[in-house]
């Protein structure tokens, strides 16, 4: 039987890198603060990772990059008391047989789970049918468990279908998907659905924004960018919204949490992966403010972290 993945709030990690160095065309992965951020979140309860997905910009780095930096966080891991700990790996390709290489790779570096974008290079195109005998080969050759990964804004507008995750969660290596868009009724057919064996196949969203409605019904958590910077208030709002029954005394705080982090991911809305990692360097005190690889070098305009600090001064518990 395929691993499923514990429920939890798992974090979207963003890829560190090193100063660009004079006379260097792109900056270097820096693995070190790679693997000091990844301990940092597991040590304030988050349930696990997605290393090297979308917010981890895997299509600006080589093969070789992304296996040095996968195994390097799993060894920091294992180093720091937490061996095993959950780790999906983004899989960004359209191509089924290097979305295959890059599943094993990722094996091979210590990921348990493959997160598989949709491939929506050609978009509208694409029907359901489609997609399902796409996912359905990968899945049948796939070295690893895989997930659904459906994010409208980086596969143009393609959009996975309820019906379609009910056909595919029927697929024994297929053990969950994540749907990083804002259709909470899609989130909540597929959570509740009789047709799915929900022990089986787990539900989560891409938005903070959505944790509290979801999780109650019946989704497994999120992968959420706020908490890569504020990682306790949003694994206390998932506690929550998990609580079983859910008292009046509970689902006041959950929804005061809620509101907090709602408010909040609305910067990381604006500012995506550069204002994720300006969060990291100003929060925690990791990365630098530079930024990564172009298009995506450089910061947030001056001023805009400030223009935040009501609502994130309020954010640790």
């Amino acid at each position: 039987m395929a691993a499923i993945p514990p429920p939890g709030v798992y974090v979207p990690s963003p890829t560190f890198f090193k100063p660009l160095a004079a006379g260097s065309h792109q900056a270097e992965v820096d693995v070190e603060v790679q693997a000091k951020h990844t301990i940092f979140l597991a040590q304030n309860g988050v349930r696990g990772l997605v290393i090297l997905g979308s917010t981890g910009e895997a299509i600006h780095l080589s093969r070789t990059e992304r296996k040095s930096l996968m195994s390097g966080v799993r060894k920091g891991l294992d180093s720091a008391g937490f061996p095993d700990y959950p780790i999906m790996a983004g899989i960004l390709v359209n191509a089924v047989d290097e979305a295959l290489e890059w599943i094993q790779d990722a094996k091979d570096a210590g990921a348990q789970w493959g997160l598989v974008l949709a491939p929506g290079y050609f978009g509208g195109a694409a029907s359901q049918e489609g997609l399902i005998e796409w996912y359905t080969i990968v899945a049948n050759k796939s070295a690893l468990p895989i997930l659904i990964y459906n994010y409208p804004g980086v596969t143009n507008n393609l959009v996975v279908s309820p019906e379609t995750y009910e056909r595919l969660a029927q697929h024994p290596n297929i053990v969950g998907c994540k749907m990083s868009h804002g259709n909470v009724s899609h989130h909540v057919q597929v959570s509740t659905s009789p047709s799915i064996d929900h022990s089986k196949f787990r539900v989560y969203s891409g938005f903070g924004q959505q944790l509290g409605p979801i999780v109650v019904f019946n989704a497994a958590g999120v992968i959420d960018g706020l908490a890569s910077f504020f990682p306790t208030l949003v694994v206390r709002l998932f506690e929550l919204a998990s609580k079983r029954p859910l008292d009046d005394k509970t689902l006041k705080e959950a929804m005061d949490l809620q509101y907090r982090v709602s408010r909040a991911e609305e910067f990381i809305g604006k500012w995506g992966i550069l204002g994720i990692r300006e969060g990291v360097y100003r929060a925690v005190g990791l990365g630098t403010l530079e930024g990564g690889r172009a298009p995506l070098r450089g910061k947030i305009p001056e001023g805009e972290w400030e223009k935040w600090g009501e609502v994130m001064g309020n954010m640790k518990l």
